[in-house]
Order: structure tokens, then C-alpha cells, then sequence
């Protein structure tokens, strides 16, 4: 063999290396943060996700669900994201409007009443605008909606039907000023409570309730101390499945494609899920020794406070009134 022959050789072999070494550096296994217990809808939307993203990568890639906050309370894995230090997060929508604030339109008080609200604005041209905004705000990207069914409250003290029921009862929320402000509007100061610590704070008394979709409340046994449920409509929960961006602009054409697209049948799925399960997960409840009640008057009370004190003090941080007034036009109320 030649001195031609040999250097010819070696760059073949060197390249086909190269090129085998690079395939296997490119295959990914993302960390996904969840923070919900295995069982809730956020523990549904990330396996169907890795599922998707398996299959439509080939085999090529996948991930690992790290449940109950290991990763970080829900606001943090949205800055470390931020940050490109993690992958994926699923989380509650109100995490991420301390972050890019015209998401809180969703978690204003009852604007939206149904699932079918919730798939309208998350699937059209808001939640569009809306992912646009959390990218050019947080930094992050959502590509997949979890549909978790309405926050009912529950407390370890008495039934609540009346707004005047809530007087000496201690309920804990997220740290959003929605939320809180929306206590206020019933004539309470609600506790503002990391969601890791929340279990605990109910089991030691610190805090007498809270609130969560049914769903939720029995991923996290919730029923071990709590009692009573108010079937409360005031918010419905919504939980993106969000990437870092940065990581995403990071990723080939191929993979960014197959996950936009596990993300996008993975919504639909959540969708089914709550339709398949929650008057199961209701009725486990009862029998595990729970007492809902309907609030008095259809809710009559709860929604005329929150809708006069809470929606002006946030119009300016949504993007102003005209953006809620579109919103209630697309659902078909004024």
C-alpha cells in the first residue's frame, strides 16, 4: 500500500468515526421536571410525551420523569430552564406568569368554565400569542398542554358553600397575585405556600386547606387530611409542558420537529384524559371518606367578587382590558 493509498485510508477511517462519534453524541435523554406526584394529569401528559418523543425520534431520544419537585419548586425549573440547566418542565400555568405576566389571563378568576374553553384559547390564536410571549419573556417554550379539571377547594375544618364559611379558614396557594387577590376578593388572606411544603403544612395543621383539581388531590392523597371539597369553578387548571428555548434552538431540525409534534398530540391527549377519568377519581374520593358540596346560589357570590375586584386590578399586566374582552368574545360571552 502506497503512501497515497494510506493517508486516503486513514482519512476514511477517521471520518466514519468522526461521524459514528457524533450520531451517538447527538441522542439525547432530556430530564423532565414534574412537579406533581405519579398518578396526577401532569404524571399522564409527561409519559404519553416520552412515549411521543421516542417513537418520533426513531429510538433516537428520550427522557426521565423526576416527580414531587426533585428538580425544584415549579417557578424555579422555569428559571433554570431560563438558564438552559434543564430540559423540560410540566407545571401549573400560574408558575409561569410571575415570568411572563399576559399568561395570567388563564389564571384570571373564571374566565374560563369548561374544557372546551380551555382547548379553544390554548389551541387558537391566544394560546399562540401566548407562547410567543413566554418565549420572548421567560425564555422558554410550551409545547404541550395538560388539562387538569377545576381547582375545587378542600379543608380539614368544615364544609364551605358560602362565601361567609370561609371566615377562620387558614387556605394556602401558590405565590401568585391572581390567586391571592382572588382570596382577598372573598374576604381572606390566603397563605402563599411552596408547592413542596404543602402536604406537610396540611397534615400539621398550619394551613387548613387548599386548592387543586380532583385529579391532583388524589395523585397527592390529599384525602388522608382533608375532608371537605367545594366544588369551586374559579379557576381552571392548565399545565404546560414547557422547554428551555435555548436548548431547543440548540437541537436539529428533526428533533425539534418530533417534539412540537409529541407535544401537540400529547394535548390532545391530556384532553381525554380528564374526560376519562375525573368522575372516577370524584367518586374514589367519597369513598375514601371525602364530603364535596356545591357552593351556594350556583356560586352566585364568589363570582361577583372576583370578577369586579380581580379583573380591573390585572388588566395592565395581561396586556390590557381589550385583551380579556377578545378572550371572552372568542368563548362566546361578553
Amino acid at each position: 500500500m502506497n503512501r497515497m493509498t494510506k493517508l486516503v485510508s486513514m482519512f476514511y477511517f477517521t471520518a466514519c468515526l468522526l461521524l459514528l462519534t457524533t450520531g451517538e453524541a447527538s441522542a439525547k435523554r432530556f430530564k423532565i421536571a414534574v412537579g406533581d406526584a405519579a398518578g396526577g394529569t401532569q404524571d399522564a401528559l409527561g409519559k404519553k410525551f416520552v412515549e411521543l418523543l421516542t417513537a418520533k425520534s426513531g429510538g433516537k431520544h428520550s427522557a426521565k420523569l423526576f416527580h414531587n419537585g426533585q428538580l425544584g419548586s415549579e417557578q424555579d425549573t422555569v428559571n433554570d430552564a431560563a438558564l438552559g440547566t434543564l430540559d423540560f418542565s410540566i407545571l401549573a400555568i400560574n408558575n409561569i406568569t410571575p415570568f411572563s405576566p399576559t399568561v395570567g389571563v388563564f389564571t384570571l378568576p373564571y374566565v374560563i368554565l369548561s374544557l372546551d374553553d380551555a382547548i379553544k384559547l390554548t389551541q387558537g390564536d391566544v394560546g399562540k400569542e401566548l407562547i410567543d410571549n413566554t418565549i420572548r419573556d421567560a425564555k422558554v417554550r410550551i409545547v404541550g398542554w395538560a388539562y387538569s379539571g377545576f381547582r375545587v377547594l378542600t379543608n380539614s375544618k368544615k364544609p364551605i358553600k358560602t362565601v361567609a364559611d370561609l371566615e377562620g379558614v387558614v387556605v394556602r396557594v401558590p405565590k401568585n397575585e391572581i390567586m391571592l387577590d382572588t382570596y382577598k376578593s372573598w374576604g381572606i388572606n390566603a397563605t402563599p405556600m411552596a408547592w413542596s411544603e404543602t402536604f406537610t403544612a396540611l397534615q400539621q395543621k398550619v394551613v387548613d386547606g387548599q386548592d387543586n383539581p380532583y385529579i391532583t388531590v388524589h395523585a397527592m392523597k390529599f384525602y388522608e387530611v382533608q375532608k371537605y371539597v367545594t366544588n369551586l369553578r374559579y379557576l381552571f387548571s392548565i399545565e404546560p409542558l414547557i422547554v428551555s428555548e435555548s436548548i431547543f434552538q440548540g437541537l436539529d431540525e428533526k428533533t425539534q420537529k418530533a417534539i412540537l409534534e409529541a407535544g401537540k398530540e400529547t394535548t390532545d391527549y391530556s384532553a381525554q384524559y380528564l374526560r376519562d377519568s375525573e368522575a372516577a377519581i370524584k367518586q374514589d374520593l367519597v369513598a375514601k371518606g371525602m364530603q364535596i358540596d356545591n357552593p351556594a346560589d350556583n356560586e352566585k357570590e364568589f363570582i361577583d367578587r372576583a370578577t369586579k375586584v380581580v379583573w380591573p386590578k390585572f388588566y395592565e399586566s395581561i396586556g390590557g382590558k381589550q385583551k380579556l374582552d377578545n378572550v371572552l368574545k372568542i368563548l362566546g360571552r361578553s
